[in-house]
């Protein structure tokens, strides 16, 4: 309907008024009106779709903040399999994950002084393990 065939509406006291005459800036006013439609809508029973650009994006989880995540959570594990063994744990699963803890290195696992070895490999992951969540928390 066209703005001059619009029936002229009874003036009522609202608070959107005191509101409006208080806001500072734009983004406040916006803020309000914002408000005020979804009230309306309500009001009528229509349907607020959520799923906005904004919604998706600022709900997800940064890309580089799941890489630490994921970094911190397999250092963890290691961890726990290198202490595992350590204690005495020979399973076949904990020893071949030990083996992956030393690959690349000239240790092996039937050296005498493994048992000093493993337990720098474990201060090792701890260190880069707190590196990472201190990363994470400054980012």
């Amino acid at each position: 309907m066209p703005l001059e065939n619009r029936p002229r509406l009874p003036h009522v006291a609202s608070m959107l008024v005191t509101y409006l005459e208080a806001s500072r800036d734009l983004c406040e006013t916006d803020s309000i009106l914002f408000g005020a439609a979804v009230a309306v809508c309500r009001i009528i029973g229509s349907k607020l779709s959520m799923a906005g650009r904004a919604t998706q994006q600022g709900s997800a989880i940064p890309a580089w903040r799941k890489r630490i995540e994921d970094r911190i959570a397999k250092a963890r594990a290691l961890i726990g399999r290198l202490k595992s063994f350590r204690s005495g744990n020979n399973r076949p699963r904990v020893v071949c994950t030990v083996k992956m803890a030393f690959a690349g290195t000239s240790i092996s696992l039937s050296q005498p002084d493994i048992t000093q070895k493993r337990t720098e490999r474990i201060d090792d992951l701890k260190q880069k393990n707190r590196c990472l969540r201190e990363a994470d928390s400054t980012i």
